[in-house]
């Protein structure tokens, strides 16, 4: 009888009759607790995959991104990579060793601190004066800066238990960027991944596929500071522009001087003028090429284009950064609007402190000059202007100001090879949003004013 009793109190629950007088029975209370538990289970819990397959998708979606920005445990200082010696002009060779961080970062490994090259041969390469990156630019800062970001080490720091495991670059047309990333990836699994140095052979990083977005290429320009003794040439050619802006506006300074305590350094413009005569047949042949007619500008054009610079304080000293096959050329001083005093080198009495450097300490002095304008015109073709646009733009922005096409900032620059408004040139600003630096390092006149 009692276990027949028990049977139809299953039933009955079984049928969900809750408010019937078995509900108060033991088995039925247990069942309907049994079925809750598994109703809430269903409900509220999803599916997992098991632990292993968890681990694998979340290391995949992690690396699926090259640029590789949460690197919680910062950079590995027991894994390196190594890079061919980065060649050309100065704008080439900071892209190039950006370029090389980045990949270092996307390895998870300290980039070995490479050779630049201090003279300028593009085919040449028997001729190419290798010189340590840390007679340029300051090794211990930038680790500072960077530090979490990517990571420079030294050969000393080799422990030498292994031997380099080579990655030898693709090269033409079949080597696509898809085929590149791939090969990249390879090498951060087992076992390239266990050597304790990568050894990247073949063209210089400049010519590798670009994988990375401008703002993580502007990162590592921040963290490139010259060292204290191309520091002090720098603010040497400063001051001398600064002083003769100052003599130049001298009834200007007086009366400012009568009135405040506290004078503001003499503004001046920098001008990135290309027409030597290389620069011109390259930029025709480019026009060419593309169908654009916006790449070359005669002196004629830059002269008339900078005149109609509306926030320009007149008098001011015109900086000019020319090549040096222009030095001897009166011309470029000859035509500028009134108010406007173009230098060069050589009228400005510097040339003893270029003279002494080789062609990449006397670039990397003429950038920071530019840089550190308070206007700056130049070409959008031009990777050394194109550069200077992007730090400027990035000094700009972490002031506080998200659009500055509309008004007149302290980072004001310009493209001369592009009419903007009323017969001057157009404003100019780089598009941080940018996937890859391919604007940049080839030119474009689609500017982002």
């Amino acid at each position: 009888m009692i276990r027949r009793n028990k049977l139809m109190d299953l039933m009955i629950c079984k049928h969900f009759k809750f408010f019937g007088p078995y509900m108060n029975s033991v088995a039925c209370r247990c069942l309907c607790l049994v079925l809750i538990v598994l109703l809430l289970r269903v409900v509220c819990v999803p599916s997992f995959p098991k632990f292993g397959e968890f681990q694998s998708r979340s290391l995949n979606s992690v690396f699926d991104s090259p640029s590789l920005l949460n690197l919680d445990k910062g950079v590995r200082k027991d894994k390196f990579l190594e890079v061919p010696q980065i060649v050309w002009g100065l704008n080439n060779q900071k892209i190039a060793f950006a370029r090389a961080c980045l990949t270092a970062r996307m390895l998870n490994r300290t980039l070995l601190m490479p050779k630049l090259s201090a003279s300028l041969f593009y085919k040449e390469v028997d001729r190419l004066q290798p010189i340590s990156f840390d007679k340029v630019f300051h090794f211990e800062k930038f680790n500072s800066l960077c530090n979490g970001f990517v990571r420079l080490g030294r050969f000393s720091d080799l422990s030498n238990r292994t031997e380099p495991r080579e990655l030898q670059k693709g090269s033409g047309r079949k080597w696509t960027s898809e085929r590149d990333l791939a090969q990249l990836r390879e090498f951060r699994e087992y076992p390239e991944d266990e050597v304790e140095v990568i050894r990247i052979v073949g063209k210089n990083p400049f010519l590798w596929h670009d994988h990375w977005p401008v703002k993580d290429y502007a990162k590592i320009f921040e963290c490139l500071v010259l060292v204290d003794e191309i520091a002090k040439e720098v603010e040497r050619v400063v001051a001398k522009i600064r002083e003769v802006g100052s003599n130049i506006n001298v009834k200007r300074d007086k009366f400012e001087m009568s009135t405040n305590s506290e004078i503001p350094p003499t503004p001046y413009l920098a001008v990135h003028m290309r027409v030597e005569i290389d620069w011109m047949i390259h930029c025709k042949k480019l026009e060419q090429r593309s169908n654009i007619n916006q790449i070359c500008s005669s002196k004629e054009e830059i002269l008339e284009r900078v005149g109609h610079i509306d926030n320009i304080a007149k008098p001011s000293v015109v900086y000019l950064a020319v090549a040096d096959s222009l030095l001897e050329d009166p011309k470029i001083l000859q035509g500028w609007k009134e108010g406007l005093i173009p230098y060069e080198k050589k009228r400005l009495g510097v040339w003893d402190i270029y003279s002494k450097h080789p062609y990449l300490i006397q670039s990397a002095i003429d950038y920071e000059v530019c840089l550190r304008a308070d206007v700056f015109v130049g070409n959008s073709f031009s990777t050394f202007s194109s550069l200077i646009v992007l730090e400027r733009t990035q000094r700009l922005i972490t002031t506080g100001f998200t659009r500055s096409c509309e008004r007149h900032t302290r980072w004001d620059s310009y493209a001369y090879n592009i009419l903007g408004v009323g017969e001057g040139p157009q404003k100019w600003t780089t598009d941080m949003s940018a996937s890859s630096l391919q604007a940049i390092s080839y030119g474009t006149s689609n500017i982002s004013c």
